[in-house]
């Protein structure tokens, strides 16, 4: 028995509760919907489909029961967007399991009812607990309005089938009707024509659009690089106006190039380092983008890299019940289908999730944990990174400059041992390489000569090769 098996074996050993529900594999859509609302109203679940009580039936179909799931998720008010159905086997039989994360922003009904789980069962929710929720949990959130005039021309076709190709058959088999139960379109019946259209939420825009910054200015990620640890006049920028995955891979490769990286000797091995951990960087990047209020205008997510640490402010303060001081514990999504669409690209854990693995990644490299602070109008994040040293020294070296001047691995080894010795000749940098025969390093140091970064001193022999 495998780790998942062992998992699911132990999850079925549960009573059923509040947080877990047992179905079977013919249960009706609208019965699984009050399920997956009931749950969606509290905090969160799992469902197991394939059960009868405590005994394993199995699922006959996999692909039918998740559309099933699917289904009932969209009959819900508003349509509830999960996680995938992950599909596991337990003594040979095929089980669904359905996650319905905690946080969500909306109070959810089917056929007007509006349910809670007590125990084991579904129950309506009393009318003192429905007010209360309905005003902690406020309206339709943004992501998944219609802009006026937006229509299915207005989203590429080729970044829609891409995204159904990550996400699998279940998408690719209808790419349309899976982003309908994404949240990303919505079906509308044109009065005029009497027929129904598919019309893109901002969401879909954001996701798959086709001019993103024609719908929506304000989303923009600026990124700003500062030599020191204060703003100055001398910096780089750039400005990224694009969809939301696209956004993210060009920011990511943008602070991965210009991020202090750097080598130091540890013994006889040189060791690499950067200034931050690639994934506590990601995370803040990706949190932004998916948890940012769209709602604000005249304001972007801004990246400013100092050559001590990483900010990242995104307009719009914490969501919900959430705040600085409970933000590790605590779940809340202002835009849920932005959220599991990044998730379904594997850009981000469902729910912010994400904050955990960043103080562990930060944690891990020996750094501080991450700052988490709110402005007047925004969320900061701060990540304290490794500092290096602006000039080489024996200690460690910012080698990001020689590398966007192209110079090789070994052209980089040799200015490291200059930096410790002061001084290298060819028997040094043999010892340094010695797979590499003597001739292509003669030429590696001629190049650095004639690059202006050495001087040779003395001749033949007796050569040898100082910082200029």
């Amino acid at each position: 028995m495998d780790v998942q098996e062992r998992a699911i074996a132990d999850l079925l050993t549960q009573p059923e509760d509040r947080h877990l529900a047992f179905v079977r594999a013919n249960t009706r859509p609208g019965d699984l919907a009050q399920t997956l609302a009931a749950m969606a109203n509290g905090s969160g679940g799992t469902v197991v489909i394939g059960m009868r009580g405590r005994q394993v039936e199995g699922v006959a179909d996999a692909d039918a029961a998740r559309t099933m799931v699917l289904d009932a998720a969209l009959a819900c008010t508003p349509p509830l967007v999960l996680p995938l159905p992950a599909v596991v086997t337990c003594n040979g039989a095929t089980l669904l399991v359905v996650t319905v994360p905690s946080g969500l922003p909306h109070v959810y009904s089917v056929n007007g009812t509006y349910l809670r789980r007590e125990g084991p069962t579904n129950a309506p929710l009393p009318p003192d607990m429905l007010r209360h929720l309905l005003i902690e949990r406020g309206e339709t959130s943004w992501d998944r309005m219609t802009p006026a005039n937006a229509t299915l021309a207005d989203l590429d076709p080729d970044k829609i089938a891409a995204y159904a190709r990550r996400v699998g058959p279940i998408a690719e088999a209808d790419p349309l009707a899976f982003l309908v139960r994404r949240g990303c379109l919505v079906q509308r019946t044109d009065p005029a024509k009497g027929t129904p259209d598919l019309i893109p939420t901002n969401a879909g825009l954001l996701l798959f659009g086709i001019e993103v910054e024609r719908w929506f200015p304000q989303a923009e990620v600026t990124l700003v690089r500062y030599q020191g640890r204060e703003m100055s006049d001398e910096f780089l920028r750039e400005d990224i106006r694009d969809t939301l995955p696209e956004t993210a891979r060009r920011a990511e490769r943008w602070i991965v190039e210009h991020m202090r990286r750097g080598s130091r000797m540890v013994g006889l091995e040189r060791e690499d380092w950067t200034q931050f951990p690639l994934g506590a960087v990601r995370e803040a990047l990706i949190n932004a983008l998916a948890h940012r209020d769209y709602t604000i205008r005249g304001d972007s997510i801004r990246i400013m890299l100092f050559s001590d640490r990483l900010e990242c402010y995104s307009p719009g303060r914490l969501p919900g019940h959430v705040t600085v001081h409970n933000l590790v514990d605590e779940r809340f999504s202002r835009n849920e289908t932005l959220v599991q669409a990044l998730a379904d690209l594997g850009l981000i854990e469902r729910l912010g999730y994400g904050i955990d693995r960043m103080l562990r990644q930060m944690a891990d490299a020996g750094l501080p944990p991450p700052e988490f602070r709110e402005t007047a109008a925004g969320f900061m994040v701060t990540l304290y990174g490794h500092t290096g040293d602006d000039r080489a020294d024996a200690g460690g070296a910012d080698v990001a400059a020689w590398r966007r001047m192209g110079l090789n691995e070994r052209q980089i080894a040799a200015l490291l041992f200059l930096a410790a010795h002061q001084r290298i000749t060819n028997r040094d940098m043999q010892e340094l390489t010695p797979d590499v025969s003597a001739e292509t390093l003669r030429r590696d140091l001629a190049d650095l000569v004639e690059r202006g970064l050495l001087l040779r001193v003395g001749d033949k022999r007796g050569a040898y090769y100082i910082l200029k």
